[in-house]
Order: structure tokens, then C-alpha cells, then sequence
């Protein structure tokens, strides 16, 4: 993705005007403190979690499931129940509809696949898309630990060398390994910028998780997927073995650029620069075209590798996001009951 510095030698108040990447070089703002991962931890745990707990009431069932089930029970059928349950030859003994009454394992094995690459460094609002990254990893990693799961993560970085850097932290239990892998992601920092550098090979990344990750389990791949094309399919492979949830990382302004001046942008992975004038409305009037055809691309690529995709703007309130998803996970679920109802079996014993 783009950096926004502003052209040199304007005045200074117009440069204040352009946002500038914080790991901008010598002419921009040093680099902010790393975050320290108790701090972080304990702000999210009282601005985001306990808003949580207060508007779901501690229903994240729908965002958090188990894959074991147990037969508990067997019942007559209820118009409300889903007939995807309904037994068949218990039905047929009785000459009346009953369905099964499942206990679900809980227990629940999550793994954050972190693309921390150059290009999440960007943010012209409150927050990166690192930054954000970190928050939704950590809030999601205490909700699963309070409840006895075990999380993990896969982080992509890119060290001073320029290549790729992956660190693999375990899954485990417990608040100790939310801080260990708070710490382990926080650690990942932007490197200077270098002209030549290569992309983001996204598609590799998700080659790489799907070896680690032998288990079933729940997968947040989080990343603002730009990348070399080619990550279609090892995501859909990915989805094959898993339950994977592709968490999309996004700024505003790379949508639609608001009016600059004069203006470098240069690309966060490979270094290349070009000189744009932002006065020129034609101008972005083709970057927005692009960037919503990106978007068009981008949704359909992930509904085709048959994932879920929560999006992530750095100008959102984290827990309303995070309620939309789960709000459209619950309503997708509904329909999906109703779907089934459309087959005509249960029709037919009441015929």
C-alpha cells in the first residue's frame, strides 16, 4: 500500500495538512514506543471487553464455537427447531417428528495468522492497521482464554534484511500466554523502507499455516491483503480444514484520497515512489474506480474460498465492528436453518 508524504520544500503548514507514516524516515516523526503488553492488555480488558460482556452478556457462541458434539437427548420436534437435527429412523419408529439434543464441546483451539508485512504500517486516523491488529488479537485472545480455550499465532513480519520473518508462538491457555502473544506481536516493528524490496506473498504465508496448524481450529487470518496475486486458493485449501476467518484490515483514505496538493506516494513494501497531484479530480476520480473495484474483487475472492470476512477500519469503534460480525454470523446461521426447512420432509409428515 501507499505512504502519503508530502513533496518537499512546501510550507509548513501545508506539510502538517498530509498525514505521514510513522515509521517515516529522518523528515518524518520517529517511530512510537512499543506498546508495552500488560498495558494494552488491561486497556482492552476495561474499553472493549467489558463493553462486550455488557451488550452480549457473554454469548459468543456465535463467534466462538466448538467442533465436538455429544448426543444428549432425543425429543418430539418443535416448530422452532432446526431440522437439520431431526432423526430419521427414531421418526420413523414413532410415526412422529423428533430431532437430537446435542451437548457441545466447548473447548475451542484458535490461531491469529498475523501478516504484519510493510504495508499495515499505514493509518491516516487514529490508529495503523498494526495497531489495530494487535487490539483485535488481543480482545479476541481473552475471550477465548477466560472460557478454558488455547490460543496460538503464525506472525509474518519482514526483518532488516528485507525478507520475510515468521515467528510461531504455540497454543496455550491461560492469561500469561494472551500477554506472551501480545508481546510477540507488538515486537514485529516497520523497517525503514528500501527501494527493491519485494511484496507481501500472501499465498505462501497461508501455504506455511496450513503445515503448522495440524489440529482443527479456529483461524483468524488477519491482514489488509494486499499482496502478490495467487492466495485465493491456499486460503480455500486453508478453509477445507478449518473454520477460517478472514479479518480484512483497511484505512479510509485508501478508498478515496482526499485533496493534498502534491504528493509522493510511495509503495510501504517495495519503495517505489510516483508523483501525484491530488488537486487533479480526475485523478481521484480513477483512484476510487480502482479501489472499488479492488474491494469487488476482494469480496468475492474471499466469498469463493468460502470464508466469513470481518472488515476492520481504522476509523471504527472496535466493539461495534466485532457486534456487526457477530450479528451477521447469527442471521447467515438463521438462514441457513430456514434453507433446510425448504426440503420438503417434514412437509411430508404432516401430510
Amino acid at each position: 500500500m501507499f505512504k502519503f508524504l508530502r513533496a518537499s520544500r512546501q510550507a509548513p503548514a501545508a506539510q502538517a495538512a498530509a498525514p505521514v507514516p510513522a515509521d517515516a524516515g529522518a523528515d518524518g516523526p520517529a517511530l512510537p514506543p512499543r506498546a508495552d503488553a500488560d498495558t494494552l492488555l488491561r486497556r482492552l480488558e476495561w474499553t472493549v471487553i467489558r463493553r462486550l460482556d455488557g451488550l452480549l452478556q457473554g454469548d459468543y457462541r456465535t463467534l466462538l464455537r466448538g467442533f465436538g458434539l455429544d448426543l444428549a437427548d432425543l425429543r418430539e420436534y418443535q416448530p422452532h427447531d432446526d431440522v437439520r437435527y431431526i432423526d430419521w429412523n427414531v421418526t420413523a419408529r414413532m410415526q412422529v417428528p423428533h430431532v437430537r439434543e446435542f451437548q457441545e464441546d466447548r473447548e475451542v483451539t484458535a490461531w491469529f495468522v498475523m501478516d504484519l508485512s510493510g504495508s499495515v504500517d499505514f493509518g491516516s486516523r487514529r490508529l495503523r492497521k498494526r495497531e489495530l491488529a494487535a487490539e483485535l488479537a488481543g480482545v479476541l485472545s481473552r475471550l477465548l482464554t477466560r472460557h478454558g480455550n488455547r490460543v496460538g499465532a503464525l506472525i509474518q513480519g519482514r526483518d532488516s534484511a528485507d525478507g520475510a520473518r515468521e515467528e510461531v508462538v504455540p497454543a496455550r491457555g491461560g492469561r500469561r500466554q494472551v500477554l506472551h502473544l501480545l508481546d510477540r506481536i507488538t515486537s514485529v516493528q516497520a523497517e525503514p523502507i528500501k527501494p527493491g524490496g519485494k511484496p507481501t506473498d500472501l499465498g505462501a504465508f497461508l501455504r506455511r499455516a496450513d503445515q503448522i496448524i495440524k489440529r482443527r481450529s479456529v483461524v483468524f487470518v488477519v491482514s489488509d491483503f494486499i499482496s502478490t496475486p495467487g492466495w485465493e486458493r491456499p486460503l480455500s485449501l486453508l478453509a477445507r480444514r478449518h473454520e477460517v476467518v478472514a479479518v480484512r484490515l483497511y484505512d479510509p483514505m485508501e478508498r478515496e484520497l482526499p485533496e493534498l496538493g502534491l504528493v509522493v506516494m510511495q509503495d510501504a513494501e517495495t519503495g517505489e515512489q510516483i508523483f501525484v497531484d491530488t488537486h487533479d479530480a480526475g485523478f481521484r476520480r480513477r483512484f476510487a474506480e480502482q479501489a472499488q473495484a479492488r474491494e469487488e474483487n476482494l469480496r468475492e475472492a474471499l466469498a469463493g474460498a468460502g470464508v466469513d470476512c470481518l472488515e476492520l477500519s481504522t476509523d471504527e469503534d472496535l466493539p461495534q465492528s466485532l457486534l456487526r460480525f457477530i450479528d451477521l454470523r447469527r442471521r447467515r446461521s438463521r438462514l441457513s436453518g430456514g434453507a433446510a426447512m425448504g426440503s420438503g420432509r417434514l412437509a411430508e409428515l404432516h401430510g
